[in-house]
């Protein structure tokens, strides 16, 4: 039934008798079956005063079962009390009965006492008879395994090991199968593999020891070694190979494993030897290798020769990795490089000795790969620290070291081919050192250079120049003295540290097994760069100074030819060093003809550029009255001084070769008429008058008679002066005023103004029209000077239609 059914039906019940209904309500809260809030609502929701009638129902109802609960525990309550008072009686029977147990049991045990006593005699003495009849019985069996066992004792107290593993061999083997069922006979089987262990770490420890004693001398040993290769260079080849035969016979011959020694002793041979000894040295004399023997020995003897081996090889290859780190500050000194490769060739000596005296402990692939390693850090670490270095003989002491540490390993059978590669990379450095070092000597033979010719007052001192430097001139030599040389000092000093160089360059090839033509070629280069290179940048950078002035700029010019006239004789001193043709095929050629050619190329562009800043200087001093009325009569004074330093200058260049003074000539006297020209068309200058033109005319006609006059020889006809000709056709315009002339032959291949560009005409042209008009007042009340307006203005009407149509025609 729903609860809205639930609702009605309590309604209609309150209508019918309301005592009634509460009394059903309330079974149904107490039954639980429906659900209480649709029952409560119908309490709520049915009567006005259902809610104070149903509480008074339900306090009533709840004291009824108040009374029940009451009289329930009233019944049961008597039966509980009498329950506790049977306990209480009962507890204390139990409590003497307990007493009357513990009675009985204590004088059970008293009686017995005595009885325990004389049975437990009796056994202990039956057990002890048995025991000592046993006892005997296996003690004549015990003994022999006590005594081996003591005998192991005393043989690991001794320290002799081999003996020791054979003992327990016997024992494990013979006598603890008789007495395995015993518990000392248990106790030894345990402590065998202890004692083997035991035995193991001991000849562990002593090769540590050893190897760490190798480590801190194989210093000494690759020092040696290294002395005996650096001694056997010195022999002849036949001598080399039979001290090389008996070398290795005596270094590996050894069958026998040598006999107990545990500490490391290096022998008294680490000691300089004396300089008349001729004793040949092998490792063996001077390491102690017994460790390794007995380790490798014990531990064949164990099956584990794989871990030793193992072991060992993985040692050694961190001791390898340690050898080959450098020292931070090693490029600093060749001590440092020597202590690095002595280093490295004491580890490869051992491992070469290990390999030949040992079977397997280490394999010529474990040795070929262990140096194939450290050879790439070694070519790291030099290629790295080498480029460091900034001494050349620093270098060439590296380089000496790195021959002799090759030489060494190679004779023991290592590869090296790839350190002479490096050393040919080395010698480039070596080669950057020396250029280094001539650029700093060259440079300071061009700071204590007087740049002026050598003078020689007698015959001793003109020999002496010429035992410097090869110079021949038939003529010189015919003059009486004293005399000059026509190139500086300078000169011969840069011929003989050209000779050093390659003196000096000559050292690295030494002993690098290079033929005669590739030591040819190697100093050709290395010569060719110190020229190419090194002198031509430190001569560029001697005319790029600003104190070289036009006198010095000459000398270094002849310098130069000088110079490069002596470069076949460089060549001549390579070829009587080498032996090497220079009519062979592949021989290089030295580049002094286009090193100082472009030397001399840089000071001639000097000399054309400081010319022009002198001219431009003179100019600058210029002073024109651009509205003097009248010309001065005479040229300007800056001309004129202009003019005598050319001259003056001109004769000092008859001693340059070729034609550089002529080319300096026509290039001082083209920058000279652009620069009057630029003089003439100045924006800021707004007013020319016909006397400031006929003075600049003056000035131009003294530029044309010095063209004329020939300052240089070698000029062919008019060619100097066509240098002035834009100004001259420009001013003869100006002074005669023929622009009829031009205006009708503008443009024709033989106009008279062929050169006369319209808009510079009518640039100076408005300069003087504003002139003309500023000094002529009364210019328009003159018939004549109002037609001279007039033909400014048609002339320059039509210098702007040419003009303009020049500019449409671009």
């Amino acid at each position: 039934m729903s609860a809205a059914g639930k609702s009605g039906t309590c309604g209609a019940m309150f209508e019918e008798d309301p005592d009634q209904t509460y009394e059903n309500i309330l079974a149904e809260i107490q039954s639980f079956e429906l659900p209480i809030e649709a029952t409560l609502r119908s309490v709520y929701d049915d009567q006005p005063n259902a809610h104070k009638k149903f509480m008074e129902k339900l306090d009533a109802c709840i004291r009824n079962h108040d009374k029940e609960i009451e009289k329930m525990c009233n019944f049961h309550h008597q039966g509980f009390v009498d329950a506790i008072t049977e306990l209480l009686k009962v507890r204390t029977d139990a409590e003497k009965l307990k007493v009357q147990v513990t009675d009985t049991n204590r004088r059970f045990q008293d009686a017995g006492k005595e009885v325990i006593v004389q049975t437990e005699d009796i056994i202990r003495c039956r057990i002890q008879q048995r025991n000592i009849t046993t006892v005997v019985e296996k003690l004549q069996l015990c003994l022999p395994v006590l005594e081996m066992y003591s005998k192991l004792k005393e043989q690991m107290n001794a320290k002799r090991y081999y003996s020791a593993l054979k003992t327990m061999e016997q024992l494990e083997n013979v006598y603890f199968p008789r007495v395995s069922q015993y518990r000392f006979c248990q106790l030894m089987i345990e402590n065998l593999p202890k004692l083997r262990e035991d035995i193991k770490e001991i000849s562990m420890s002593d090769l540590k020891d050893f190897l760490e004693s190798i480590r801190k001398h194989s210093d000494k040993i690759g020092e040696t070694a290294m002395k005996q290769a650096q001694q056997q260079k010195t022999f002849s080849v036949v001598l080399q190979k039979q001290n090389n035969l008996k070398f290795v016979k005596k270094m590996y011959n050894n069958d026998s494993i040598p006999g107990g020694r545990n500490e490391i002793v290096l022998k008294h041979t680490f000691e300089e030897e004396d300089e008349n000894e001729e004793e040949v040295l092998t490792v063996q004399d001077l390491v102690d290798f017994s460790p390794v023997y007995q380790c490798l020995h014990i531990y064949s003897v164990l099956g584990d020769e794989e871990t030793f081996e193992n072991y060992y090889r993985k040692q050694r290859k961190k001791q390898a990795r340690l050898v080959l780190q450098p020292h931070s500050n090693m490029h600093e000194t060749v001590d440092g490089y020597r202590r690095y490769f002595t280093q490295i060739v004491g580890f490869f000596v051992v491992e070469d000795h290990i390999l030949h005296v040992t079977q397997g402990l280490v394999t010529k692939a474990y040795t070929d790969e262990l140096w194939n390693m450290a050879l790439s850090k070694i070519i790291a670490v030099l290629r790295a620290h080498s480029s460091y270095c900034t001494d050349p003989d620093l270098v060439l002491e590296l380089k000496n070291l790195i021959v002799i540490f090759a030489d060494t390993l190679q004779g023991y059978g290592f590869p090296v081919n790839r350190l002479f590669d490096l050393l040919f990379e080395i010698r480039d450095q070596y080669n950057e050192t020396l250029l280094k070092k001539w650029a700093g000597v060259f440079r300071d033979i061009f700071e204590e250079d007087n740049y002026s010719p050598i003078p020689v007052v007698n015959e001793e001192e003109y020999k002496i120049v010429i035992s410097k430097f090869p110079f021949q001139d038939p003529d010189l030599e015919k003059q009486s003295f004293p005399k000059k040389f026509p190139m500086s000092q300078s000169v011969p000093h840069i011929y003989i540290q050209v000779k050093e160089f390659i003196y000096a360059s000559l050292k690295f090839s030494e002993s690098l097994h290079r033929s005669s033509t590739e030591i040819d070629d190697m100093l050709r280069k290395s010569t060719n760069l110190l020229l190419t290179r090194t002198l031509n940048s430190c001569l560029l950078n001697l005319i790029r100074k600003p104190h070289i002035g036009l006198t010095e700029l000459v000398q270094i010019i002849i310098n130069t030819t000088h110079l490069e006239q002596a470069c076949k004789y460089l060549e001549d001193f390579i070829t009587n060093i080498t032996n090497i043709s220079q009519e062979t095929v592949h021989t290089t050629r030295l580049y002094g003809l286009s090193t100082f050619k472009d030397a001399r190329h840089a000071a001639e562009g000097e000399i054309y550029t400081k010319l022009n800043q002198k001219i431009d200087e003179f100019v600058q001093l210029a002073d024109y009255d651009w509205t003097m009325s009248e010309p001065d009569g005479r040229a300007s004074g800056y001309l004129m001084d202009l003019i005598n330093f050319l001259r003056s200058i001109f004769q000092v260049f008859t001693h340059l070769p070729g034609k550089v003074a002529q080319t300096a000539c026509m290039s001082a006297c083209q920058h000279l008429s652009t620069s009057l020209m630029q003089m003439l068309l100045d924006n800021e200058l707004k007013q020319i008058s016909m006397g400031a033109v006929q003075q600049f005319n003056l000035d131009v006609i003294q530029c044309e008679l010095f063209a004329s006059s020939e300052p240089v020889p070698g000029f062919q006809g008019d060619t100097l002066q066509l240098a002035f000709i834009d100004l001259r056709q420009l001013l003869d315009l100006f002074m005669v005023w023929d622009w009829s002339t031009y205006l009708a032959d503008y443009g024709q291949p033989a106009s008279k103004y062929l050169r006369v560009n319209p808009n510079t005409a009518l640039t100076l042209l408005e300069k003087m029209k504003d002139t003309s008009k500023k000094n002529n007042i009364f210019a328009q009340f003159r018939k004549n000077d109002r037609d001279k307006q007039k033909l400014i203005e048609t002339v320059m009407k039509q210098l702007r239609s040419l003009v303009n149509g020049m500019s449409h025609h671009t």
